[in-house]
């Protein structure tokens, strides 16, 4: 009995080591594994930028809108109109995050592991002439639950040096690297390359080397005068959006969405997805990368709470194209983040997912975008399937709704124009159209919504360079390419007189 005991724990114990072997699919394995789970046997090709393609984008307003009526924000899945901000809080905002977590952006788990951050460097540093603190950050992902899955989220967090006291902050997502790391010099630098001469001079390969090159230093000392050397800033042209934000007398961090989760299929039994699940595939209403980036954002904001050079209070932030996707995404679902800019984010971000406009639902649902969302979002694409054929008008909820779940926060809806590279594909028009039926939460809210009326399907999109910077919401499209560079001024500007107001 003992005998068959002990080989009944070793078989469990061998079980259980075998379940949390992570999975290694490719993107294709993967995105095959979430069609077999939903039923699918096949899904609508994605639309194509190629105009000659016969699967190219559609461009032609009129064929645009075959689901035009979008859902009510201010009616209930019962019905009922809501007409008090107390039921849109109870009642009617609750049922739009419950859509959008399980059919378009997933469910965060609710045992997601803590993190601990540390700060690996710090010092002041020159970004353009202005003097800045820099912090180097690493949020460590605590990973007891699967130990072959490490999730360490990079950061750094740069505030005005001469600050008088906590400033507003824009969290960015993308590389972060320290602007301008100090470089050692004179004394410093010699004592460094002494120390490096004596170890190659006692490796024999390189000894010889030494003896040949007596006045060789491997590094040079910094120049002094190097940030007065600057190449100078080409007329007309605004400074980078970094230093912008510093002489203005804001911080700003830049997060690293790599280091939460991989921005592709094969990755999501790896990254914070894929150590919740302990190397597991997703299930159909599992989180996506963009849902990924914004929970690490949110542990960003975790920190700046307990940093004393930030007013965590007033935190934005920012992102472009599919880090516009995730910004967006970010401030509808956390609600410490009190402002937005929200750049050429397209379809996933504002522009509404109803319309057949440049970027289709399609895209996101195959291979190379559907790792972005819950994996549920694909059905709406399918053409055969265990429950039938599904479409775009069959979603529940559509972008004009993850706008209003921001609402009464500030924001700010940025796009370029498609001859300097934002292209049509991004459906700005869309986005309009998705901020201006938005509005309605505003006004019930008690705040100003763009200053138009919420008939998305009438109201004209303004001219380029046309402002709409009155109110909580905001819209403005610049002259620019892919970036939302060319509304930083912009941006800093509303968002510091709002802030004024709130502080009033």
């Amino acid at each position: 009995m003992r005998k068959v005991i002990g080989l009944l724990a070793s078989s469990l114990l061998c079980a259980a080591a075998f379940a949390q072997a992570p999975v290694t699919f490719t993107t294709q394995q993967d995105h095959q594994n979430m069609l077999d789970q939903l039923g699918i046997k096949s899904i609508r090709r994605g639309f194509d930028s190629d105009q000659a393609s016969p699967y190219a984008a559609n461009y032609d307003e009129s064929k645009a809108n075959p689901f035009p009526v979008l859902p009510e924000i201010l009616r209930t899945n019962a019905g009922r109109k809501v007409t008090t901000a107390k039921q849109w809080w109870e009642v009617r905002r609750p049922e739009i995050v419950e859509d959008f977590e399980r059919e378009v952006y997933g469910r965060v788990p609710a045992q997601v592991p803590g993190v601990t951050w540390t700060v690996e460097a710090e010092e002041v540093e020159f970004v353009g002439r202005i003097p800045a603190k820099a912090k180097q950050l690493r949020g460590y992902v605590d990973n007891s639950g699967c130990p072959s899955i490490n999730v360490d989220i990079k950061m750094v967090v740069v505030t005005p040096a001469d600050a008088k006291g906590p400033v507003p902050l824009l969290m960015m997502f993308g590389p972060a690297n320290l602007p301008n790391p100090v470089t050692p010099g004179g004394e410093d630098m010699a004592l460094i390359n002494k120390a490096i001469r004596r170890m190659l001079e006692n490796d024999p390969e390189t000894a010889a080397l030494m003896k040949k090159y007596p006045a060789w230093q491997p590094f040079e000392p910094a120049n002094p005068f190097a940030m007065f050397m600057r190449p100078q800033q080409t007329p007309g042209q605004d400074p980078p959006s970094n230093q912008q934000l510093l002489a203005a007398g804001w911080g700003y961090a830049m997060i690293d969405p790599s280091s939460i989760q991989a921005d592709n299929g094969a990755g999501l039994t790896r990254g914070i997805i894929g150590l919740v699940n302990k190397g597991q595939p997703r299930k159909p209403d599992d989180w996506g990368s963009l849902r990924a980036w914004a929970w690490g954002a949110a542990r960003g904001l975790d920190y700046l709470e307990t940093d004393p050079d930030v007013d965590a209070k007033h935190v934005g932030i920012e992102g472009v194209s599919r880090y516009g996707k995730a910004a967006l995404v970010t401030l509808a679902f956390e609600e410490r983040f009190c402002m937005g800019l929200i750049g050429s984010s397209g379809k996933g971000g504002a522009a509404l997912h109803r319309r057949i406009f440049g970027e289709g639902m399609e895209n996101l649902a195959n291979s190379g975008e559907y790792h972005w969302m819950a994996g549920n979002y694909i059905k709406y694409c399918a053409v055969e399937s265990k429950t039938g054929a599904w479409n775009a008008g069959m979603l529940p909820v559509d972008s004009h709704e993850l706008i209003a779940l921001c609402a009464p926060r500030l924001v700010f809806i940025s796009y370029g124009i498609p001859e300097q590279g934002d292209a049509l594909w991004l459906d700005q028009y869309g986005s309009w159209q998705a901020a201006v039926a938005a509005g309605e939460a505003y006004k019930l809210l008690g705040a100003k919504d763009l200053g138009v009326s919420n008939d998305y399907r009438k109201e004209p999109m303004p001219p380029v360079l046309t402002g709409l910077l009155d109110g909580e919401l905001a819209w403005r499209q610049h002259d620019g390419g892919h970036t939302d560079g060319p509304n930083m001024k912009y941006f800093i500007e509303w968002a510091s007189g709002k802030i004024k107001q709130q502080i009033k």
